[in-house]
């Protein structure tokens, strides 16, 4: 089930009736894409057809903190309002692993006046298809979503390991597209894919990356807002998956010194909703200006919205010379090298991949903030660099360096504020800021090694 299948209050009725479900989890994803929300009896949720929270709970940090002053209440404010969560119906998934017949449902978020609250990552995605739905356009988007599995660890000062797989040993080397590699957890990933049959989420490929237990799913291209829906709750089922086998699912940019990072490439293309064709392709087949005109927009705005998409003061670990991660937004055709890739396709299929996002990511927002700088390049007829046809890593770095350089960045680029809507510009930002100083606080076992008896 994808947003293509939309679905009103009787249906989703009908859906709970058939499924006997007795409870339902209303889920409301918050900026770092954790579920936040309550869990319903059957009949509660039914009568209320949606609840409430505090607005607050979808504008807090990865520490669970909020900012105490500054921009931020002007956004948010300070009295702490609720606001009215409706759920999505054609968002209702069954949730597989639990014991008795459960329903889990995304809600949107709105205000007393019953606008969408603009803070809230669903809203922001929404915004971004509304403008492209103005121009008769519809997006249409492809993710890959790496991410590794890991040994259980309980001690955030111990370094993560590949976990045991079936042989009783852990990977000690790199097993790229090893099937092999894979088939070592085949308990876990048959209860993956049977968890996302259930869930009827489009997992499309499974394969083994390049990192020692780093593994890559697909999803099948389809509109924004419902291929976020299934990132979200594949993170969720991929992480109960593994705790039920005894290990971990991280989707950290960067969880293991010396292995690569985890990255979620999102292709991307544009749909004439009148016509129904790419308008990435002339009728020729030749690449349009739309095409050139869209991968130049990411190339402009892509460096100022980073921090959207590279969150955490550990995303940026990820971004470096030859790690499979790029350092600059190049573009070139079927080299991964670059950060705006394009793969060879036939002129229908032919789409834009930004490979700067990282596994990290919010996917809403990701998606929002590939597809606003998309549109600013149409909208303003942007025109892109020369075509990168060498290796892109002998190219200097364009982009930011750390979470600090990234906000700063972010802050001076007041044509994504318009886009994305200066009110999650401006909450995002507080945010960041202030996970920012909280991890300043922190003294790293690197400092303390090199730095305590020799300065």
């Amino acid at each position: 089930m994808t947003e293509n299948k939309t679905m009103s209050f009787n249906d989703l009725e009908q859906w709970l009736n058939e499924r006997r479900v007795t409870e339902v989890e209303c889920l409301v994803p918050d900026l770092t894409g954790v579920a936040r929300g309550k869990i319903l009896p059957r009949g509660k949720f039914t009568e209320d057809r949606g609840m409430r929270l505090p607005q607050a709970i979808v504008a807090m940090g990865v520490t669970g903190e909020f900012p105490e002053s500054g921009p931020y209440y002007d956004v948010v404010d300070p009295t702490d309002k609720d606001m009215q969560l409706r759920p999505d119906p054609s968002s209702v998934r069954i949730v597989p692993w639990a014991t008795d017949p459960t329903a889990q449902v995304i809600h949107d978020c709105f205000d007393h006046e019953g606008k969408l609250v603009p803070f809230a990552p669903r809203s922001v995605l929404r915004r971004v298809c509304d403008l492209f739905a103005a121009e008769g356009l519809q997006p249409i988007v492809a993710p890959e979503l790496e991410f590794y599995l890991t040994a259980r660890n309980t001690d955030p000062n111990t370094l993560l390991r590949a976990p045991i797989g079936r042989s009783g040993r852990a990977e000690t080397s790199r097993q790229a597209y090893s099937i092999d590699a894979v088939n070592e957890f085949d308990p876990l990933f048959e209860e993956i894919y049977d968890y996302s049959d259930k869930m009827e989420l489009n997992v499309d490929t499974l394969i083994h990356e390049v990192g020692a237990g780093q593994m890559e799913i697909n999803f099948f291209h389809n509109k924004p807002l419902g291929l976020a829906d299934e990132v979200f709750f594949f993170k969720r089922t991929v992480r109960e998956a593994a705790l039920r086998h005894d290990m971990y699912a991280t989707f950290m940019a960067k969880p293991i010194a010396g292995e690569p990072g985890s990255a979620m490439h999102v292709h991307q293309s544009l749909v004439d909703v009148a016509t129904g064709k790419n308008v990435f392709s002339n009728e020729d087949g030749t690449p349009s200006e739309a095409f050139l005109h869209y991968i130049g927009g990411l190339q402009r705005y892509i460096p100022a919205a980073m921090v959207l998409v590279a969150p955490y003061v550990n995303s940026y670990r990820r971004l470096s010379r030859n790690t499979a991660a790029p350092i600059n937004i190049e573009w070139g055709y079927d080299n991964r090298t670059v950060g705006i890739r394009s793969p060879i396709s036939s002129p229908a299929a032919r789409r834009v991949e930004n490979r700067v996002i990282g596994a990290d990511a919010n996917p809403y927002v990701a998606m929002a903030m590939t597809l606003a700088c998309g549109y600013l390049g149409l909208k303003n007829k942007i025109k892109p660099k020369p075509e990168m046809r060498g290796d892109a890593y002998l190219s200097p770095y364009a982009l930011p360096r750390s979470l600090g350089e990234a906000l700063d960045w972010l802050r001076k680029e007041s044509d994504l504020h318009e886009v994305l809507g200066k009110e999650f510009i401006t909450v995002y930002s507080e945010i960041k800021e202030l996970e920012f100083d909280e991890f300043m606080k922190v003294i790293s076992p690197w400092e303390r090694e090199h730095l305590l008896l020799h300065v």
